[in-house]
């Protein structure tokens, strides 16, 4: 009994101490934790007035009221966001308070260009350079954040990079380029769409990126 206790002790400091791989985000056996929607880097190219619902839109608008309105949208229609769909799992775990926190961090200016190349600015590199600097809040296992970095609206698209980390060692395992057109009724659905969009592009590409 005491050599299974401890060979039953040395698997657990083996899985705990086990780093997350690319190829982990293929198992369906292997958790997925959704974080959420980080704008940290967004930039919102044109002007955000004239949607039916609403006069001009502030950055201020952006950042307190908008940003944290798309997120919930993951939580309160979660089976037509259905992350769990796009990344071929029966069920993925929520951790939203994790870009919650960064979104309430990010400076007040202007998130508003009239530049169209200001539409898609990161990288593979800068990426790396944001997860690394990033708060898990101690959580571990495979995150997934889509990083939204611009936003135009003469292209009636949103630019996204979709994220895979290992959250222990603030790794990025894989990160893919998507946009997502937009459409709808309104400020806020019109850009949610955008979003949900990529959700459905992230289900057919999934398998390709293995």
């Amino acid at each position: 009994m005491k050599k299974l206790l401890t060979l039953f002790a040395a698997c657990l400091i083996s899985l705990s101490l086990r780093a997350e791989t690319k190829a982990d985000i293929f198992n369906d056996q292997i958790a997925i934790t959704w974080l959420g929607l980080d704008f940290s880097q967004l930039t919102f190219v044109g002007t955000a007035t004239q949607y039916h619902d609403a006069g001009t839109i502030t950055s201020n608008d952006l950042r307190n009221k908008y940003f944290p309105g798309w997120n919930d949208l993951f939580l309160t229609e979660k089976d037509k966001y259905n992350v769990a769909g796009a990344v071929h799992r029966t069920e993925v775990s929520y951790a939203t308070e994790i870009t919650a926190k960064a979104n309430a961090k990010i400076p007040e200016h202007d998130f508003f260009s009239t530049n169209e190349n200001d539409f898609q600015k990161l990288n593979e590199q800068k990426i790396g350079d944001l997860v690394k600097k990033y708060d898990f809040q101690g959580k571990t296992g495979i995150g997934l954040i889509f990083f939204v970095d611009g936003m135009s609206k003469s292209e009636s698209k949103a630019s996204v990079w979709v994220t895979f980390v290992d959250m222990k060692t603030k790794k990025v395992l894989l990160t893919q380029h998507e946009t997502g057109k937009n459409g709808g009724f309104g400020f806020r659905n019109y850009w949610a769409k955008s979003f949900y969009n990529v959700l459905i592009n992230v289900k057919s590409d999934f398998k390709s990126w293995e």
